[in-house]
């Protein structure tokens, strides 16, 4: 999670919401970090989760599948995002911050844990929670100043 926190510090330093995110191999291993980057590309789905999960399948080289793959991000994914994640097969995911406004995990839906679909990752969630609420908390409070 603190990668994924650097990350989204490094978001916020562009300008954008201070979202990051990391992908994980199997073993543990760093193979990619993300922050979010709509308002640098001009593309609605450059999430922080997305960013991640492209240069990670890009890396592998193995296509857009990401089993066994963990990813760890500072905010609850929205239902974009959760949406990838189960496309893409991830093993795990693992975030900090609950999004009361957009959260498609646990706060609004819990699409990941939907038995309707064919997979459905492991969800560990509010991890570092505090850190990651008040990077968001403080960029925003700055932006209303």
């Amino acid at each position: 999670m603190r990668r994924a926190l650097c990350a989204a510090a490094d978001a916020a330093a562009n300008g954008e919401v201070p979202v990051g995110a990391v992908v994980l191999d199997p073993s543990g291993a760093l193979i990619a970090t993300g922050g979010n980057a709509r308002e640098l590309t001009n593309d609605v789905a450059a999430h922080a989760e997305i960013v991640a999960m492209r240069r990670a399948a890009e890396r592998l080289g193995q296509g857009w599948r990401l089993p066994g793959c963990t990813l760890v991000v500072t905010l609850e994914p929205c239902v974009m995002c959760a949406g990838a994640i189960v496309a893409a097969r991830l093993e795990r995911v693992v975030f900090g911050a609950f999004d009361p406004k957009a959260g498609a995990v646990t706060s609004l839906w819990d699409l990941l844990r939907d038995p309707r679909l064919l997979h459905r990752p492991i969800v560990v969630s509010g991890v570092m929670a505090d850190a990651a609420a008040a990077q968001l908390r403080d960029f925003f409070a700055e932006r209303r100043e």
